[in-house]
């Protein structure tokens, strides 16, 4: 039975055939359909030109028109749309030198990279499957469509790609697709790591994620990712407790935690990763610091962002096993007297009024923490008067 997603498209596929033009639901959605997995975008391929695709709908955004991609959006879900097209040469490694439309579903897919991803499906939901791709999903193998030396040729982001499907599904890498990823796997030097650090989050998203780290020895790729190309045994380090990472912040602060000689700055460098990425990191080892001098404790929940609590309980859960589930630390914040220092009753304007012979300095905001502190483990309470007969017993500290 076609699933929902599907079914919402399924009024694209329509208005592309009342216009005489083949149309089919094409790659991931057909093979997780086929898996039984949550089914993510729904892609289509049709024998339609990108031109033909503008004129049939209202909304088209040209994403990459001279590829064969638009995306139409229907219902206000967007669908990518690519034509059926024939590829040139690779010469950059990551787009066709030249693209040929043409009208034939096979010749297609057999420019796909897998055969799991080289299946189609009609509007009734019969599955067309050239390549053995159904097989290949039985057997839980991930098998290039074609020679897997030029499919690897043309892009080597598909090696890090097939490591990824290894860590979502769980799959063996068909042999030959591996000696053939070995034989590729320094051109992955030359890739825009841009692209690198996507699939390379995917795959440590992945539920099986030991199989595609697995795979990544065996293949030798690591060998030329930034960090593990200077310190080829750090992919060795990785435990058997690993469990899935569902942010590149969460893998920057693990690897670094597993290495600190390398920092989280020169990961998030040499990955070319955004302040977010950066921020999370720091937070989640800056967390981890106080945990090896504390414990789980108050002061640690209270400085911690509630948006890195999974992220942080994800990694004290591969190196401290069973130790903290996410629901311990809401717990603690839920039962903190204050949860922000927006909260605070004084502020450091607060601390001039009380102090003016005082010249400013980082004074105030070491003063500031101290109050917050005492305050988050239950030792002064927040109010004003309170606060400040507490500052008036610690003179030394504003000195």
């Amino acid at each position: 039975m076609i699933s929902e997603p599907f079914i919402k498209a399924r009024p694209v596929i329509e208005n592309i055939e009342k216009h005489d033009h083949q149309a089919y639901y094409v790659g991931g959605c057909v093979r997780d359909f086929l898996l039984k997995r949550p089914i993510g975008d729904v892609d289509i391929t049709t024998s339609a030109t990108p031109t033909t695709i503008q004129q049939i709908f209202p909304k088209v955004i040209p994403v990459g028109i001279e590829h064969g991609t638009v995306i139409v959006v229907y219902d206000d879900v967007p669908y990518e749309v690519t034509t059926f097209r024939v590829e040139g040469r690779y010469s950059d490694q990551r787009h066709p030198d030249s693209v040929t439309f043409i009208n034939q579903l096979d010749k297609d897919l057999e420019r796909r990279d897998f055969t799991i991803n080289a299946l189609a499906m009609d509007i009734k939901g019969n599955i067309i499957d050239l390549f053995g791709g159904k097989e290949d999903i039985q057997k839980k193998v991930i098998r290039t469509v074609g020679n897997g030396y030029e499919r690897f040729k043309e892009d080597s982001l598909r090696i890090i790609r097939a490591l990824r499907f290894a860590s979502q599904l769980g799959f063996k890498i068909d042999p030959q697709t591996l000696k053939e990823m070995k034989e590729v796997s320094e051109d992955i030097s030359n890739l825009a790591i841009e692209r690198i650090t996507k699939e390379f989050g995917k795959l440590f998203a992945g539920y099986y994620l030991k199989n595609g780290i697995h795979y990544m020895k065996e293949s030798e790729s690591y060998k030329y990712l930034p960090i593990f190309a200077d310190i080829p045994d750090l992919i060795y380090k990785v435990p058997d407790s690993i469990q899935p990472l569902h942010s590149f912040g969460e893998i920057i602060a693990f690897f670094h935690l597993l290495d600190t000689r390398v920092s989280v700055i020169e990961w998030v460098k040499k990955w070319k990763c955004s302040n977010q990425v950066k921020q999370e990191a720091v937070a989640i080892v800056q967390a981890y610091s106080l945990f090896e001098k504390y414990g789980i404790d108050k002061w640690l929940v209270y400085t911690l962002d509630r948006r890195y609590y999974k992220g942080f309980t994800n990694i004290m859960n591969i190196f401290h096993p069973a130790l903290l589930d996410e629901n311990d630390l809401d717990k603690v914040y839920n039962s903190l007297p204050i949860q922000s220092r927006q909260e605070l009753c004084v502020n450091g304007n607060d601390l001039i009024s009380w102090y003016p012979n005082i010249k400013k300095g980082p004074w105030i905001q070491k003063l500031l923490t101290m109050v917050e502190k005492e305050i988050v483990f239950g030792n002064l309470k927040n109010r004003k008067n309170d606060i400040k007969d507490w500052i008036k017993w610690n003179p030394l500290e504003i000195n």
